[in-house]
């Protein structure tokens, strides 16, 4: 599959005013999004966790991560974030992709909306 790229945005959900856009990879391999760590800190972000990722080559590595707001094609979504070094391409992640119901079209390889958010429906104990 060729790569998908998108330009998002990142705000800091206290001060929405705080953003950075960028061209994001869209890697349905990775959870969560990854961002340059002087571009987050920059719109005032800071760390407020780590999390220990698996890379594309096997290694792990440990990084800080922060909730954000996160917008692309017209959709906004909180998502964790990760602290990149500054020379890192931006990646989003499956779970933003999936929280607005979009997908990879892997014929056209394009990013396209589901009709629906797919939500599983819950079952009442009787």
């Amino acid at each position: 599959m060729g790569a998908i790229q998108v330009t998002v945005t990142i705000r800091n959900p206290a001060d929405p005013e705080r953003s950075w856009d960028g061209l994001f990879l869209v890697d349905a391999g990775s959870t969560d999004c990854v961002a340059p760590a002087s571009a987050l800190r920059g719109i005032g972000l800071a760390p407020r966790g780590r999390r220990t990722y698996e890379l594309a080559d096997g290694r792990r590595e440990t990084v800080d991560i922060t909730p954000a707001e996160v917008e692309f094609m017209g959709e906004i979504v909180g998502a964790t974030v990760g602290f990149g070094p500054d020379d890192v391409e931006p990646i989003l992640g499956l779970t933003a992709l999936e929280s607005v119901g979009i997908e990879i079209d892997p014929v056209s390889q394009r990013l396209k909306r589901r009709p629906a958010v797919r939500m599983k429906a819950q079952r009442r104990a009787a």
